[in-house]
């Protein structure tokens, strides 16, 4: 029988995922973007994991994505467009929502938990 319940250790990861967002998306820098999935649920329709990003900045879209974010550590300034710049920090939360568009500017490198749907 597999566990109901999934841990998030964060001392073993495994292996991320190592990407680049695309490069018309890119405003500053040369960013490496590291992902985690740890765990989905209703056929991938709910998602849970840890992303990394180093500094520079980058246009952010969500499309339909809803994302709940924690900061674990590192600091990002998100400005959604429109609107002032929000600084995040180690123990912020915060809802992207479906439709978001705006920047993510990477100031130290940023590691978050993060669960989608």
């Amino acid at each position: 029988m597999s566990r109901l319940l999934v841990n998030f250790d964060f001392a073993k990861l495994g292996e991320p995922r190592e990407y680049r967002p695309p490069a018309d998306r890119v405003l500053e820098g040369d960013i490496v973007c590291r992902n985690w999935d740890i765990d989905s649920a209703k056929d991938g329709q709910v998602r849970a994991g840890v992303f990394e990003s180093t500094v520079g900045m980058n246009r952010s879209i969500k499309g339909e994505t809803w994302e709940f974010c924690l900061i674990l550590s590192g600091v990002a300034e998100i400005t959604e467009d429109g609107h002032a710049p929000v600084t995040y920090r180690a123990g912020d939360c915060f809802i992207m929502k479906p439709g978001y568009v705006g920047t993510w500017r990477t100031l130290e490198t940023v590691r978050k938990v993060w669960v989608a749907a």
